[in-house]
């Protein structure tokens, strides 16, 4: 079995510091909790920005000071931007993280509804945002949230603009999209193609039980407060924690945590572009 790669959502768009008082917002904050989620046993890392309000932004300034602080704190790990709606609609807004030459970032192929909102991404959006991603050697996480996503993410392929192998996150238990439950993960899991590699992402209290599930069954693993933000036994949850929950399961059905370098290898990323976010900023 391969290595465990265990991703980090660190912050999110929703969570607040009066829901978790362990929500890291300002770059200080996140590059620290990276550094703790680094040395616990987490690798790949789900980055969203909050302006100086604490408020969600895809403001490439505010991106730039996250990516400048997380590389001085951990140089070695990998940063996944997020491309996400509620920060903003603007399809040229939504584009420009990855523009900023992220090893990865986030890519949902399809809509779908969540809390108060239908997230919205349109089949024009979705050509453009991969003709993006194809143009810059970025590689992008497709974000699961129902199954009709990875046919999108197929179709894109299909007309050349996403590369295999692909890497999917299967986002389950969001209310409005697919619930959380091992048979949900069996049969996504078995929907991709041949090749690809996926992680779980489970929201709520299902992210330690779908981690648990995604550990046994070969796949990697999400966790970090953006999901969720307490323990399994009701607890306010901090990253580390989280993190340290899942490598705890994980030694104790023997699989082993993959460091960023191996989880490069796993993921097929292209070690010429380890450091050239770092250019960019």
């Amino acid at each position: 079995m391969e290595k465990l790669i265990i991703t980090v959502a660190l912050t999110g768009n929703v969570p607040t510091k009066k829901m978790n008082p362990n929500l890291p917002v300002t770059p200080k904050e996140i590059a620290a909790d990276v550094a703790a989620c680094a040395n616990a046993g987490a690798c790949l890392f789900h980055v969203h920005a909050r302006d100086q309000e604490q408020k969600p932004t895809l403001g490439l300034s505010a991106y730039k000071r996250i990516v400048a602080a997380v590389k001085q704190a951990a140089p070695e790990v990998i940063i996944q931007l997020s491309t996400g709606a509620r920060a903003g609609t603007d399809a040229e807004a939504r584009a420009n993280p990855v523009r900023l030459l992220p090893e990865m970032a986030s890519f949902t192929t399809g809509s779908n509804n969540l809390p108060g909102i239908v997230y919205a991404n349109s089949p024009q959006f979705l050509e453009y945002l991969a003709t993006v991603f194809r143009d810059t050697s970025v590689k992008p996480e497709i974000e699961v949230f129902e199954a009709g996503m990875i046919n999108n993410a197929c179709f894109l392929r299909d007309k050349g603009l996403i590369d295999d192998p692909m890497h999917f996150d299967f986002v389950l238990g969001a209310p409005g999209a697919m619930p959380a439950g091992v048979r949900s993960l069996v049969f996504l899991s078995e929907s991709i193609p041949a090749g690809s590699t996926w992680t779980v992402a489970g929201i709520g209290k299902a992210e330690i039980p779908m981690a648990a599930a995604a550990i046994v069954m070969g796949g990697h693993v999400r966790v970090g407060l953006e999901d969720n933000l307490r323990m399994p036994d009701g607890a306010p949850a901090s990253n580390v924690r989280l993190v340290e929950k899942v490598v705890a399961i994980a030694r104790e059905v023997g699989r082993e945590i993959a460091a960023p370098d191996e989880a490069r290898q796993i993921l097929s990323l292209d070690p010429d572009c380890k450091d050239r976010v770092l250019a960019e900023i």
